[in-house]
């Protein structure tokens, strides 16, 4: 189609997801995708190390602490045959694995030999792995001595790549940053290599993990609207998916950042500085209430209706109860939020005045019982009150 061999990329756009969402952690079926991705031959783990690179680059200038947790592809395979997995059900063991940040060994391996179909046996000896993780050059080391592990050969092509890759990140100063986690698998078939996902550590958990690297051992605050958001960014490389498009292989690495995701941690960072609960929209200035009892109150509908209307026809937001005699307790709760009452009462109305009453105020307070104002003066007296 043209004569480019190697391309640097990114957009932001809308992406959909296919399963079911989550919303409470950020997971939603309609969401805005931020892609950076690098295509075309190049020398093993260049661009790799590049994309690491920006996206702590990216994080440290949002000032958000993340761990970029690190596997790879052919590791993850040679594990399952090192285990005895056989080779057809790679892929749904794989996807089973990739549930252990969210549950239990117990839960992942019950899954797998109950639904999955293997062994006891098998499921332990891929426990024995899956559950390793922490700092890139403290892991390569440690699984280099497993003669077992190491003797698989898309194990040592695996290691041989992150060897590399840790030699690069060691010269840009970023290996404290990642970890190699061998129970991330990425459930999408067409990664071939690298694959890896950005976790935010919430305030209290960074303050925990200060120098370290890896799994943190801090419980997440269940009120940090942050600390359930998971993973905000991940990717990895995929070698052979644009070659189903066109005519030749382009081998691709990149990552995709969730920035609904990234915009809900911004948002709970700014609310929490701010040293409140997040505000609320109020959508109403003025409740107007009738006040009255006895046999011969009425409600004061038509009243309130004109009170409503005159209101209204100063562009001041405002509301009322849609009963003909409605209960005060009723119409207190309705107002909850609002910040001044119009009160109609029978003698008031009879004088042509109306109580304007902030709400909220405490017993002590002396304006607690509001002011008498002539009907004619209550928009005045209410758009000074808001004021």
């Amino acid at each position: 189609m043209n004569n480019v061999t190697q391309i640097k990329r990114y957009q932001i756009a809308k992406v959909y997801r296919r399963d079911q969402p989550a919303v409470a952690r950020g997971r939603m079926r309609e969401f805005y995708q931020c892609d950076f991705d690098i295509a075309g031959e190049t020398d093993a783990m260049i661009p790799d190390s590049e994309i690491l690179y920006i996206i702590l680059e990216i994080f440290e200038a949002l000032e958000l602490d993340v761990t970029i947790k690190l596997n790879h592809r052919k590791i993850l395979d040679g594990l399952f045959a090192v285990a005895g997995v056989p080779s057809e059900k790679f892929r749904t063991i794989s996807s089973a694995v990739d549930k252990l940040d969210k549950m239990s060994w117990d839960e992942v391996k019950k899954e797998m030999v109950e639904e999955k179909g293997i062994t006891d046996e098998v499921a332990d000896r891929i426990g024995e792995y899956v559950r390793q993780s922490g700092p890139i050059t403290d892991m390569l080391e440690k699984l280099k001595l497993d003669s077992k592990f190491t003797g698989n050969d898309d194990v040592k092509a695996g290691l041989a790549d992150l060897s590399l890759l840790e030699n690069y990140l060691k010269s840009m100063g970023v290996t404290d940053r990642i970890s190699f986690d061998l129970s991330l698998a990425r459930g999408l078939d067409y990664y071939t290599g690298v694959i890896y996902e950005c976790i935010h550590i919430p305030t209290v958990e960074a303050e925990n993990k200060k120098g370290t690297t890896g799994k943190s051992k801090s419980k997440k605050s269940s009120e940090d609207p942050a600390s359930l958001v998971g993973s905000i960014g991940a990717g990895g490389r995929y070698d052979n998916l644009v070659g189903v498009f066109g005519k030749r292989p382009i081998p691709c690495v990149g990552i995709s950042f969730g920035v609904d995701r990234i915009f809900t941690i911004l948002k709970a960072r700014k609310e929490r500085e701010a040293g409140a609960a997040p505000p609320r929209t109020r959508e109403i200035d003025v409740y107007v209430m009738a006040f009255g009892g006895g046999k011969d109150f009425d409600g004061l509908l038509l009243e309130r209706m004109s009170m409503i209307s005159t209101l209204w026809s100063a562009g001041i937001r405002a509301e009322f109860t849609a009963k003909v005699k409605p209960k005060l307790p009723q119409q207190f709760k309705a107002a909850l939020d609002v910040p001044l009452a119009v009160i109609l009462g029978q003698d008031e109305l009879a004088a042509g005045k109306v109580k304007v009453k902030r709400l909220g105020l405490g017993d002590d307070d002396p304006e607690k019982e509001g002011v008498l104002v002539q009907k004619e003066d209550v928009v005045a007296e209410v758009k000074k009150r808001l004021s």
